[in-house]
């Protein structure tokens, strides 16, 4: 993905002497649909500044960062993460992938991992068979995590559609922004969590497909055993968030979730009191 260096100007935050390190993680960062900004969604691009005061190292999108994968729209936002000055990763949604070949010539491929001060950080492509993650890419996924689950701490798993979702579940009522696209059957309760849930590690999964529209969920938050689930999304208005991730060096995962609209960042309250209704 886009690797900048980051500014070393960047004010500190001085009640967290503890942090090992900080991310961001960021979905639907096109904004209102429909509408095609010049890069990301615009109150977003003025969270940047808070961004650097956090001491964010680099950030995540998840998915549906252009309206329509163009070369023009991915100019735009190349310029917006330039100006970031942060390296950013790409979890791709459905609007990313309306032109596939533009965005893997550009940026490779769709499905990666990385390590992170011996944390583990996977990017996923449900896009590519119907929000399942199966084929090349399911090989790919559960190889990663039997030759890394020895050597890394904590598991992040990052993802565009929300995948957790189904209509008679615990999670029936955390309406995505778009359920198009989603086969009749996916795996991703057969499959890909209980593969995650025999782990010895923390694993915390990130959704981006939510916050865009009037009937779909802002955020939420839920966890069990070792497994956490987060999702995060901008575009309708009021609820429009973002999310910083500070990781202890004691390794306690903390979330600052960030209104993007009006003066106080802290008005949607604390991620983890999201309660499932």
């Amino acid at each position: 993905m886009l690797q900048f260096s980051c500014d070393e100007t960047a004010p500190v935050q001085p009640d967290i002497p503890d942090t090992e390190y900080c991310f961001f993680v960021a979905g639907h960062t096109y904004g209102k649909p429909l509408v095609d900004n010049i890069g990301f969604h615009p109150p977003f691009k003025k969270k940047f500044d808070l961004i650097h005061q956090r001491k964010a190292r680099f950030g995540i999108l998840t998915g549906d960062i252009v309206i329509g994968s163009t070369k023009q729209n991915w100019d735009e936002i190349d310029q917006d993460i330039d100006s970031l000055g942060l390296p950013v990763y790409f979890a791709v949604g459905n609007h990313d992938m309306t032109d596939r070949a533009l965005f893997e010539t550009r940026y490779g491929d769709t499905y990666y991992s990385f390590k992170q001060n011996d944390d583990l950080f996977i990017i996923l492509d449900p896009n590519l068979d119907h929000w399942n993650i199966s084929g090349d890419q399911w090989q790919f996924f559960e190889a990663t995590i039997t030759r890394q689950k020895d050597s890394c701490d904590i598991v992040f798993v990052f993802f565009h559609q929300l995948l957790w979702w189904q209509e008679d579940n615990r999670y029936q009522n955390v309406i995505p922004n778009f359920t198009g696209g989603r086969g009749d059957s996916i795996n991703f309760w057969t499959e890909v969590e209980p593969l995650l849930h025999t782990l010895d590690h923390r694993v915390i999964l990130f959704a981006g497909d939510v916050g865009a529209a009037s009937w779909s969920a802002d955020y939420m938050y839920d966890s069990y055993d070792n497994i956490t689930f987060i999702a995060s999304g901008m575009g309708e208005g009021d609820g429009d968030n973002f999310i910083i991730v500070r990781v202890g060096a004691d390794k306690t995962v903390d979330y600052e979730l960030i209104a993007l609209i009006g003066d106080d960042i802290h008005a949607l309250g604390d991620l983890t009191d999201y309660t499932l209704p």
